[in-house]
C-alpha cells in the first residue's frame, strides 16, 4: 500500500524549504511526484454492482502500477538518513534507523529523503545513504512504514511488511539499481554565475556518480563515504591537508607532468609554425625538449607512449563526433580542475570546511579554468583525455569502457538542454 505525506518531520536542522518549491528540485523529486499521482480516469469505484467491481478493479490495477512506478524511482537513487554527528563519529557505533510517530495515524515511520529535498548544511547533523534494497534487508518491524521526503510536496509513504519488502527487492533488480551515469541539477542549487561555472566544472564526476553538480550542501555522497574518499585516494585526514590537496589541484600540479609536457611541446610548435605539427614534427620536438632536461629513459619512453595515445584519442574523439576535424587537447589542466571541485564538496561534507569557505574555493578555481581553457566543450574534452589517458595501460577491455564512459559524460554535458555547458557562459 502507498499513500500521500503525514505531517512534517522534525529533524533539528530545520524544514526541506526545498521540498516546497514551486518546482521539484531535482528530476528525481520529479519522477516520485509523477508516479504517485492518482491515475484521472474518473473511476471511483463506488459505482453499484458490476460497475462498481469494473472500477474498483480498474482502480486496484491503477494503484498497483502506480507503486510499481514508484518503487522504480526509488530503488535508483539514494536514500538519505538523518543522523547525529557525534553518532556517525562514534567509532564501532551503528545508530539504528530512525524514527517518527505520525500523530494522524499513530504509525511509527522511518523517514528518508530524496537527494533533493537535503536541508541545508548544518556542522552537527549528517546523512547517511542507504538503497530501497538495503532497507529491505535490514528493516526491523513490520508495522513500521518508510516515509519518503516527510513534509514535503514530494512525500510518499509506503507499508513495510514482508510482501512489501519483496516488492522493494523485486524493484531493485529490475531497474538495476544503477546510480551512476545521469545529469541531475538542483533548481534551488546556482544555476546561473560565478558560482554556478565553478561547480560545473566537477560536473564530470557528479554525472559520474549520479549526483547533483550544483550543489554546496549537506552531503556530497553521505557523511561516512565523504570522509573515505577524502582518506583514498587523497590522503585527506583533516583541514591542512585538504588545504594542501587543493593548492596542489589548483596548480595542476597532480596532472602527470611528462603527458602535460608533451602537450605543451606541441601548443609550442603551433604558435611557431602557424599550424598543427605532423606527427613526426611533435615528436622529435618532444625528445629534443626531453635531451635538453636531462630526461630518464623511464620519461621518454613515458613521453612517446603519451604522444601515441594522445594521437589514438584525439582520432577517436573525432570519429565520434567529439572533437572538430582540426581540434587538438592543449591541455590536461581539466582534471585536476574538475577534480579539485569535487575535493572541495567532499571537504564541506565532511565538515572540514564551512559552506563560505567552499563557495570561495569553487570560484578560485573557475578562475584558473577560465584561464586555462576557451570553452566548456575544450575544458570536457581535457577531461576526458587526461581521463582515458589514466587508464590507457591497464589493459584493452577497462581502457575501452574508460572511453565509452568519457565520451557518454561528454556527450551528456554538452548535448543535454539542461546542462550546465549548454547554459552557463564560458566567459
Amino acid at each position: 500500500m502507498i499513500t500521500g505525506a503525514g505531517t512534517e518531520q522534525e529533524t533539528g536542522t530545520g524544514s526541506t524549504g526545498a521540498g516546497r518549491a514551486a518546482l521539484p528540485p531535482t528530476e528525481i523529486e520529479r519522477r516520485l511526484h509523477a508516479a504517485h499521482e492518482p491515475a484521472r480516469d474518473g473511476g471511483s469505484g463506488a459505482g453499484p454492482g458490476g460497475e462498481g467491481r469494473r472500477a474498483n478493479a480498474k482502480e486496484g490495477r491503477n494503484g498497483a502500477a502506480r507503486t510499481d512506478a514508484v518503487l522504480d524511482v526509488l530503488s535508483g537513487t539514494r536514500l538519505y538518513l538523518l543522523v547525529p554527528r557525534l553518532y556517525a563519529d562514534t567509532p564501532g557505533y551503528a545508530p539504528p534507523l530512525p524514527t517518527h510517530r505520525d500523530p494522524v495515524t499513530g504509525r511509527t515511520c522511518v523517514p528518508v529523503l530524496t537527494p533533493g529535498v537535503l536541508p541545508p548544511w548544518h556542522p552537527e547533523w549528517v546523512f547517511r545513504q542507504i538503497t530501497l534494497g538495503e532497507l529491505a534487508r535490514i528493516w526491523p518491524d513490520n508495522g513500521w512504514q518508510l516515509a519518503v521526503n516527510l513534509g514535503t510536496r514530494f512525500a510518499v509513504t509506503l507499508d513495510a511488511r514482508p510482501k512489501h519488502r519483496k516488492a522493494w527487492e523485486d524493484a531493485c533488480a529490475r531497474t538495476g539499481a544503477q546510480l551512476g551515469g545521469r545529469l541531475l541539477t538542483h533548481s534551488g542549487g546556482p544555476l546561473h554565475g560565478p558560482l554556478a561555472h565553478g561547480l560545473a566544472l566537477g560536473a564530470q564526476l557528479a554525472v559520474h556518480n549520479g549526483l547533483v553538480w550544483n550543489q554546496l550542501g549537506a552531503a556530497y555522497e553521505d557523511y561516512a563515504t565523504d570522509i573515505a574518499r577524502l582518506r583514498s585516494p587523497w590522503g585527506v585526514h583533516n583541514r591542512a591537508d585538504y588545504r594542501e590537496t587543493l593548492d596542489a589541484l589548483l596548480t595542476t600540479r597532480l596532472v602527470g607532468r611528462v603527458q602535460e609536457s608533451v602537450l605543451h611541446t606541441r601548443r609550442r610548435l603551433v604558435r611557431r609554425l602557424g599550424r598543427t605539427p605532423s606527427y613526426q614534427e611533435w615528436s622529435a620536438a618532444v625528445s629534443s625538449t626531453l635531451h635538453a632536461h636531462d630526461a630518464s629513459a623511464a620519461e621518454l619512453a613515458e613521453a612517446d607512449n603519451t604522444l601515441r595515445a594522445v594521437v589514438r584519442y584525439e582520432e577517436r574523439f573525432r570519429a565520434d563526433g567529439a572533437l572538430a576535424p582540426e581540434g587538438r587537447v592543449d591541455t590536461l589542466a581539466a582534471f585536476d580542475l574538475g577534480r579539485a571541485v569535487n575535493v572541495v564538496r567532499l571537504a564541506l561534507g565532511a565538515r572540514y570546511i564551512t559552506p563560505p569557505e567552499a563557495e570561495q574555493a569553487v570560484l578560485t578555481l573557475g578562475e584558473a579554468a577560465r584561464t586555462a581553457y576557451t570553452s566548456w566543450a575544450g575544458f570536457s574534452l581535457g577531461y576526458a583525455l587526461t581521463r582515458v589517458l589514466h587508464f590507457d595501460q591497464d589493459g584493452a577491455e577497462i581502457a575501452e569502457r574508460k572511453y565509452q564512459e568519457s565520451l557518454a559524460q561528454h556527450r551528456i554535458l554538452t548535448q543535454d538542454p539542461t546542462s550546465p555547458y549548454r547554459n552557463i557562459p564560458w566567459s
